[in-house]
């Protein structure tokens, strides 16, 4: 019995055989080397609102501490609504920590002054880095610059400059900002911002990597040169990301629904989902030449943590 369905097997795999054998074939990822350098890294941290919010960060904070990131951004809410929590998180992360801070700063509902006043605190404190951001209306709407403020980022990033000779980064839109006239006009902004003084821009996050790709195509000839940070989002919660996404225009690709699923219910499968994804993203994106990275981990170290190890970087002692 076991020869006759072994000959019927053949028979009917004959035309699979064939398909698979004359299919495309796909090259594997390269590997680095283990003198290669591993990529930068640098981490997005959001200041808590509880206690018990307050200890996850800091769990998430030193479990990603000994990979020695570039440095560490703490983000500011919507019109400065975290100002405190978020100038509490940094010097913080002065006093008890290795890593280099960036504290996020804004130009929403706050007039020049105070802004400046902000800003030199954070350079009193110790702090060199800035992400400077026009920032969102609270509870939505349209945005309109504060009476005395600065109208936008780019206007930001010369102010800063004026208080402190800061490092800054801004923000960049692959997908284009959801309340930019034109892709080109959004790309004339983020050139705006980088010939007012910043560094270096970090994308929103994406899913797909020919979006990045195509977006760093498009900086290049629009004469940007400077670095252009992939920001990558690792996804533990696909419904919840989803409804993010749609807010604030970066596209979920239907490949990625089918992939989570039916895991609403599955934590764990929906976590080896996440690692799956996010991996192939940033190998993805290491095999194009990206060798810095940067993550927004939500306060959650696990996910980001593996990540990195599989980008090759390891812990400094």
């Amino acid at each position: 019995m076991f020869g006759a369905m072994n000959q019927m097997g053949r028979n009917g795999d004959i035309g699979t055989l064939e398909r698979w054998l004359t299919g495309p074939r796909v090259a594997r990822l390269p590997v680095a080397d283990a003198g290669d350098a591993p990529p930068l890294l640098s981490f997005e941290f959001f200041p808590p609102s509880t206690p018990a919010l307050e200890a996850q960060l800091w769990a998430c904070i030193r479990r990603l501490e000994p990979l020695a990131p570039r440095f560490v951004s703490v983000t500011y809410g919507a019109g400065g609504s975290t100002q405190a929590r978020t100038h509490a998180t940094v010097e913080r992360l002065v006093r008890e920590t290795s890593l280099v801070p960036a504290a996020h700063l804004t130009c929403v509902g706050a007039r020049r002054e105070a802004v400046d006043a902000v800003a030199a605190a954070y350079w009193e404190a110790g702090v060199r880095h800035i992400v400077a951001l026009r920032g969102d209306v609270p509870g939505g709407g349209d945005y309109a610059p504060a009476e005395g403020g600065y109208a936008y980022a780019a206007d930001l990033v010369a102010g800063l400059l004026r208080v402190a000779p800061f490092e800054i980064t801004v923000a960049a839109y692959p997908e284009t900002h959801p309340t930019a006239a034109s892709p080109d006009a959004d790309l004339d902004n983020l050139r705006r911002k980088l010939d007012a003084g910043a560094t270096r821009a970090i994308t929103q996050y994406f899913f797909d990597t020919d979006v990045y790709l195509r977006f760093l195509d498009r900086c290049l000839a629009a004469g940007i040169t400077a670095p252009i940070v992939p920001g990558i989002m690792p996804v533990s919660n696909f419904a919840q990301a989803k409804k993010f996404s749609a807010a604030c225009g970066a596209s979920v690709p239907d490949w990625m629904a089918r992939l989570f699923e039916g895991t609403e219910n599955d934590p764990e499968t929906r976590r080896m989902v996440a690692a799956v994804v996010a991996a192939e993203q940033v190998r993805l994106l290491q095999a194009s030449g990206v060798d810095e990275f940067h993550f927004y981990t939500l306060n959650r170290p696990d996910l980001t943590y593996a990540i990195a190890h599989i980008l090759g970087v390891r812990p400094k002692e």
